[in-house]
């Protein structure tokens, strides 16, 4: 196996734990106080899952590479698609979230589903267009949720829960779904 990248963080936290970055580095979080020999000691008894989840980001990796980008025509057809979807949605779900909102804009995002700025203005992303509807659904409450709450407190979680309970599910299908979404975004 390649020389194991590890990279280390500590801060004022109780336990260690490891993930695997983009990059292809163990990441290592840890406490202040925890020593290096402990941090290896640590990371050498976690070799199974390191190679292991190793080798799935590097296919992951392989796979979305391997995606053919939208042509700009492509990812217009989507904005345009999107503007005739979304608005509608975002009416309907503000009506039942007794909130208000200002200006909705349709981005090429290349990381964010959808954004809602301090002064109301919604911003979601083409590549919606090619999740199921639910999961549209599911970012538009979201995003208005924060016209109630400007962060992800358990108060905040709770409105989005108020219209959409399986939330989750779609969060879990956008974390397995979305990466190779936004990699067609090139």
């Amino acid at each position: 196996m390649d020389r194991l990248q590890v990279e280390i963080i500590k801060s004022n936290r109780k336990t260690m734990s490891l993930e695997i970055t983009k990059d292809l580095k163990v990441r290592v979080r840890a406490p202040k106080y925890v020593s290096k020999r402990r941090i290896r000691d640590f990371v050498a008894s976690r070799m199974d899952w390191i190679v292991v989840n190793l080798d799935k980001m590097r296919q992951k990796q392989e796979s979305l590479a391997a995606l053919k980008p939208l042509s700009k025509e492509e990812l217009q057809a989507l904005a345009d698609q999107a503007m005739e979807v979304i608005p509608g949605k975002v009416a309907q779900y503000a009506a039942l979230l007794h909130v208000t909102y200002g200006r909705i804009t349709i981005r090429n995002q290349q990381t964010r589903w959808g954004s809602c700025s301090a002064k109301g203005n919604l911003n979601f992303n083409c590549l919606l267009m090619l999740t199921p509807p639910e999961v549209v659904d599911y970012i538009v409450v979201h995003e208005l949720c924060h016209r109630l709450e400007m962060n992800h407190s358990k108060r905040f979680w709770a409105h989005v829960a108020s219209l959409i309970p399986d939330y989750r599910q779609h969060e879990k299908w956008l974390k397995e779904n979305g990466p190779s979404l936004m990699a067609r975004n090139r």
